[in-house]
């Protein structure tokens, strides 16, 4: 990705970006994000959108993947508790995450007020489509440029990402999982050029209905990180890394140079 497309961007309203174990965050609301991606999209260089947990940041400090999607992302939302915990600690008042799973429905409903064009890939084949199709049901004004599954090697993600660019789409929805998706956004944005590009992990499988969405009481109470381990015990892995997030997060904190 080019210089051009880089964190710094050039939009005025740049929300305020916080150290969290060595990895930028910014301290942006759902609304806020909204109107940064209005900004995204007036604009021609690829902005990566990086909806950034727990494991991702700790994942970070020793995968060089992780760490360059930090350091290439536009816009590094907090998208889960850990994140919106851990900048409260650090004294950054932030009312709310801003997930992957309510970005895209957010994303749908402004393509259909604004006229831009959104292409979901990812996820197991069938689900990307039937997630396209229920929410193009929900806003029936969306534009949507296509979809594809996410089952393919990365050798192919050139040949994939030219099939993509034929529907030029606006908006890039990937969901396959952090860093892959992230990366295959940075990688193929010579060849797609979607003004946007978003990592959205499981919002397929939640917006297709393959898999139900916590119930409200368990989200209100922060567990809904066990309610997909339930669901998917593979989950596990990203999981192991919460204990370890929430020990640095108190350790650093009392430190004077945090």
């Amino acid at each position: 990705m080019s210089s051009s497309s880089s964190s710094t961007g050039s939009t005025s309203s740049l929300p305020k970006r916080v150290n969290v174990l060595g990895q930028p965050i910014d301290c942006v609301t759902m609304d806020q994000t909204i109107e940064l991606i209005r900004e995204y999209l007036e604009g021609n260089a690829t902005k990566l959108i990086l909806t950034a947990d727990s494991n991702g940041v700790v994942s970070a400090e020793k995968d060089e993947n992780y760490a360059r999607i930090f350091r290439e992302a536009a816009l590094i939302t907090p998208d889960s508790n850990g994140p919106v915990w851990a900048l409260r600690k650090l004294g950054h008042e932030i009312p709310d995450r801003v997930s992957g799973v309510e970005l895209v429905e957010r994303l749908c409903a402004l393509s259909e007020e604004l006229g831009f064009s959104i292409f979901f890939l990812g996820a197991a084949p069938g689900v990307a489509a039937l997630a396209a199709k229920n929410l193009k049901d929900k806003y029936p004004k969306m534009v949507l440029a296509g979809s594809r599954d996410g089952y393919f090697k990365k050798s192919e993600d050139i040949e994939i990402a030219n099939e993509v660019a034929l529907t030029k789409p606006d908006v890039l929805l990937v969901a396959m999982g952090m860093p892959r998706q992230e990366l295959f956004i940075l990688d193929t944005a010579h060849a797609i050029k979607a003004k946007i590009g978003v990592g959205v992990g499981g919002s397929f499988d939640v917006h297709s209905g393959t898999v139900k969405r916590a119930p409200k009481l368990i989200q209100k109470i922060k567990l809904e990180w066990l309610w997909r381990v339930l669901l998917n015990p593979k989950k596990i892995a990203k999981v192991k890394n919460l204990p370890v997030f929430w020990w640095r997060i108190q350790t650093r904190r009392r430190r004077p140079s945090q």
